[in-house]
């Protein structure tokens, strides 16, 4: 008697299939191949981008040896991707921060994850469009629109940063509504030409070096006071740029074989940026014509890459930044429109059913990417003028991401310690024994990230003067974000559910 064998199930059918397990219909459209899903990873750490903005003020405060923050740093974060590569592993959802936290620590906490989250992403999409401040008036004077002052601490540098900024997110904005195909092409080939231009930088420094890799300890330029105050503060570069590794797990429903994809390119983007920034660091500080003239700290790269380059080529490489830039900034903003969808859909946010539909043609979820555009450039104007736009930015969005995280990290720590049993299908990335001290350190490092890059320190929020709410402006911002949180919450998750189960509901504390 003849025996049937059935075909093996296409590998768009069995992703399909994987996700309607955990209760939802595969509505985006997955597109995304290994170096798509890594390239999504990889822009949104870009290393040009923000290493560019911030090699500057690490300097200005920890001198050349800030040069250690870089590897301290990435140890941290190594550990916090780690566990979320094992967990990319296991629920390949979009929205993965708010959808590890909520499965791993319950409803409540998983909103606030997600909302956090949100939040930061918007706050880091704006944060990242204004970089282009950095690198377009170098290449022509005519970006320079207001003022005649480049830099960012003055107001015309400033408010020049706004205008360039405002026009990315639209641009970025129309990208993200075409089509997941479009935005994947662009970042790939800006991801591409990002790590040429990588590799050309660090081998033009090293090329033209001007003193040995032993200026990585030397601390003589660093900011007055005890040094290890002074190398606190400079960390703050390596903190801002080591983030958003974790971008290849919210485009999960956009990515073929999403369980074994995403946790290998969560780690590869992490880990590439950190060796490619390290050497670009290393080149720098070796490369730079001085180290005590002040250019170096006003300029950062910049300065070392025009005077080892003639104008031409010099330039070129600055475009090649520029790209890096915008791609950094459509990743954020592609990755948090996911996240938006992925809580619209569970009913989680205001307006919900406009934020969770997706265009029937481009199979992307249109009002997330529009809000998030919106309020990042709502974010800018209302900072225009503002000298301290760029740290009061960027540590906002740091301290936001690290909470994020660390409502993902916490939750799996108790998890562990209670026993995880979900150690998911043979073959899939596991940390093993190695899970639960990985997961405890990473907890650890990240509440001291986020007490550090939060602390009030006058010298990064208002170097130029300034009122004490900009000085306080991490804490106060997430003190904000959690109380309107609460508001949101009540109003739309906990009141409506109340209201469909009054005999189980349970009043608000």
């Amino acid at each position: 008697m003849a025996t049937t064998v059935s075909p093996p199930t296409p590998p768009d059918q069995r992703d399909s299939a994987d996700l309607e397990s955990f209760g939802y219909q595969p509505v985006l459209h997955r597109k995304l191949g290994r170096y798509a899903s890594f390239a999504a990873g990889f822009s949104f750490v870009s290393i040009l981008t923000t290493i560019f903005q911030f090699f500057g003020l690490g300097y200005s405060f920890g001198g050349a040896a800030f040069f250690w923050t870089w590897p301290i740093v990435f140890a941290g974060q190594l550990l916090v991707a780690l566990n979320f590569a094992e967990l990319a592993a296991r629920y390949p959802i979009s929205g993965c921060i708010y959808q590890w936290s909520r499965r791993l620590g319950g409803e409540i906490i998983g909103w606030f994850a997600g909302w956090m989250m949100v939040i930061a992403q918007i706050v880091t999409a704006a944060a990242a469009a204004i970089a282009l401040q950095v690198v377009l008036p170098s290449i022509w004077s005519g970006f320079q629109i207001i003022g005649e002052d480049t830099a960012l601490t003055s107001p015309s540098g400033a408010s020049n940063a706004v205008l360039l900024g405002s026009v990315l997110l639209v641009i970025t904005t129309a990208i993200n509504v075409i089509g997941i195909d479009l935005m994947a092409r662009i970042n790939s080939i800006g991801v591409t030409i990002e790590i040429v231009g990588v590799l050309a930088i660090i081998a033009l420094f090293f090329v033209n070096t001007e003193r040995g890799p032993g200026v990585v300890f030397q601390t003589e330029h660093a900011a007055p006071g005890p040094y290890w105050a002074a190398f606190l503060v400079s960390g703050l570069m390596a903190a801002y740029v080591m983030v958003g590794f974790d971008s290849a797990g919210e485009l999960s429903e956009e990515t073929k074989n999403p369980r074994t994809v995403a946790p290998r390119t969560i780690l590869t983007a992490l880990s590439v940026s950190a060796l490619g920034g390290g050497l670009m660091l290393l080149g720098a500080l070796m490369a730079a014509p001085s180290l005590d003239d002040g250019a170096l700290a006003a300029d950062g790269l910049a300065y070392v890459l025009t005077a080892k380059l003639d104008s031409a080529p010099g330039k070129v490489l600055l475009g090649c930044v520029a790209i890096a830039i915008m791609v950094c900034t459509l990743a954020i903003q592609t990755a948090g429109s996911r996240l938006m969808f992925s809580m619209a859909r569970d009913g989680k946010l205001p307006f919900a059913a406009k934020l969770a539909a997706v265009h029937p043609r481009y199979g992307t979820p249109v009002l997330p990417a529009i809000v998030i555009g919106v309020l990042g450039i709502g974010l800018l104007v209302l900072n225009l003028g503002n000298g301290a736009i760029f740290a009061t930015l960027a540590s906002v969005c740091i301290v936001s991401l690290y909470l994020a995280y660390l409502l993902v990290t916490v939750p799996l720590l108790l998890r562990r310690l209670r026993g995880w049993s979900e150690q998911g299908e043979p073959g899939l990335f596991s940390l093993g024994r190695w899970g639960l001290p990985i997961n405890a350190v990473a907890v650890v490092w990240g509440i001291a990230m986020v007490i550090n890059l939060a602390w009030p320190r006058a010298e990064v929020y208002t170097p130029d003067g300034g009122g004490w709410w900009m000085r306080w402006a991490a804490p106060l911002f997430v003190l904000a974000v959690i109380a309107v949180g609460l508001a949101v919450h009540r109003t739309v998750v906990a009141r409506p559910r109340a209201a469909q189960n009054p005999e189980t509901a349970v009043a608000p504390a």
